[in-house]
C-alpha cells in the first residue's frame, strides 16, 4: 500500500476507534450541553452544530449550545442564522440538568470558554495543544495537527454514515477554511480531504453570502483606527485600538497586520468590558503562536492556541490615567519585542505615516 493509503486508513482507524469510544459514552445519556469559547469563530459553530446533529441522530440526545460571550461578527451571525442553530448565552443555562458536557474548538482551563472551574466535561474536541485538565475527561480528541475542529466532526459524521443537510455541509466547509485561510494555514491532509467531500455537499451560495455578509460601520471604525495607532519594531507589529465594541474583530486586526510585507508577528489588543483581549498571528517560519501567548499574558491572565495563530485575555486595570494606561502598553511592548525576539524591543514607532 502507498503512502496516501496508509495515511488514509491510519486516520480512518483512529476515528473508527474514538467514535466507538464516543458512542460507548453516549448510551443511556439523555441530554448534551455542548460549550464553545466566549467568542465563537465559525469552526466551533460548525463544530457543536455537528457534535449536536450527531448526538440526536446517533443517540437521540437532545442537545443544547451555549457560550459565555458574544457572537459579534457578522459572518458568525450569518452562519447561525442559516443554520437555524438554537444558542444560549451561558448564564442562562442549568449546568445541572445537562448530564452530558461537551467542549468544542475550547478546552478546559484555557480561559476563553464559560465552563465553571473545577468542571470536568465528559467530552472534549479540539485541534490546539492538549491542556492537562483536558485528560481529566472520559472522552477526548485532541489533534493537534488538524487545522481545523471541523474536520474532526465531519469525519465522525462520515464514519457514522449520517447524511448532512447542505446548510451543515456549508457550515462545516466554511469552518476549516476560515480556520485554515483556505487550507493555506496549518491543514494537513484531513483537511483537505474533508474540504473536497464538503464541496460537493455544500451550498456555495450560502457560503458566499455567509462569506461576504455587510459589516456596519463600527468594522471600519475599527480599522481606521486599529491602523492610525499601530506600531512595530522589526518584524513586529502591535496596535492597542482602546475600546472595542465586537471582541472578535480583533482577530482581523491582527490578520490585517500580519499581510504587510515587513511584518512576522501581528499582535491586536482591545479592550471589552474590563479586559483586555488579545490575538495573535505569525508568519516566521518555526515560530509558535500559542507559546509566545502564553509567555505574554504568563502571571496576569489566560491564553493559547497553536503555532500561527493565539488569543489570550487578561484583566484591564481600572480607573488610570492616560500616562498610566501608556506605561502598561509599554510594558506590554517591551515583553512582546522579547518574546519575538526583536533587536532593539524599545525601538517601537508608528508604523504607518506620520
Amino acid at each position: 500500500m502507498n503512502r496516501k493509503g496508509e495515511r488514509m486508513r491510519s486516520g480512518r482507524s483512529v476515528t473508527q476507534a474514538k467514535l466507538a469510544k464516543l458512542d460507548a459514552l453516549a448510551v443511556g445519556r439523555k441530554n448534551l450541553l455542548i460549550v464553545m469559547q466566549d467568542y465563537p469563530d465559525p469552526d466551533a459553530i460548525a463544530s457543536a452544530a455537528a457534535l449536536r446533529e450527531w448526538a440526536y441522530r446517533r443517540h437521540g440526545l437532545s442537545g443544547a449550545i451555549a457560550f459565555g460571550g458574544v457572537v459579534g461578527r457578522v459572518e458568525n451571525r450569518a452562519l447561525i442564522h442559516y443554520l437555524d442553530l438554537p444558542m444560549k448565552p451561558f448564564g442562562q443555562i442549568e449546568l445541572a440538568s445537562f448530564d452530558t458536557v461537551a467542549l468544542v474548538d475550547t478546552q478546559p482551563g484555557t480561559g476563553n470558554n464559560a465552563l465553571p472551574a473545577g468542571t470536568v466535561p465528559d467530552i472534549v474536541l479540539d485541534h490546539h495543544p492538549c491542556r492537562r485538565a483536558t485528560r481529566q475527561s472520559p472522552f477526548t480528541d485532541i489533534r493537534r495537527r488538524y487545522g481545523a475542529t471541523s474536520t474532526i466532526l465531519y469525519e465522525y459524521l462520515k464514519e457514522s454514515a449520517l447524511n448532512l443537510s447542505p446548510s451543515l455541509a456549508t457550515a462545516l466547509l466554511y469552518g476549516i477554511r476560515s480556520d485554515t485561510q483556505d487550507l493555506g494555514r496549518e491543514a494537513c491532509r484531513a483537511d483537505l480531504d474533508a474540504t473536497l467531500d464538503l464541496f460537493r455537499q455544500a451550498n456555495i451560495r450560502m457560503y458566499r453570502n455567509i462569506q461576504q455578509a455587510n459589516v456596519p460601520s463600527s468594522y471600519f471604525r475599527l480599522m481606521r483606527r486599529s491602523l492610525d495607532v499601530a506600531k512595530r519594531c522589526g518584524t513586529a507589529f502591535v496596535s492597542f485600538p482602546g475600546a472595542i465594541e465586537i471582541p472578535d474583530q480583533i482577530g482581523e486586526v491582527a490578520e490585517l497586520l500580519l499581510r504587510h510585507e515587513d511584518c512576522a508577528w501581528a499582535l491586536c489588543v482591545g479592550e471589552y468590558e474590563n479586559r483586555w483581549l488579545l490575538s495573535l498571528r505569525v508568519s516566521e517560519p518555526g515560530a509558535d503562536a500559542g507559546v509566545v501567548m502564553r509567555r505574554l499574558v504568563a502571571g496576569q491572565g489566560a491564553g493559547g492556541g497553536h503555532r500561527a495563530m493565539a488569543g489570550g485575555q487578561m484583566p484591564a486595570p481600572a480607573n488610570l490615567a492616560a500616562h498610566q494606561q501608556g506605561r502598561l502598553e509599554a510594558l506590554l511592548l517591551k515583553r512582546f519585542a522579547r518574546l519575538t525576539r526583536q533587536t532593539r524591543p524599545h525601538a517601537f514607532r508608528r508604523a504607518f505615516g506620520g
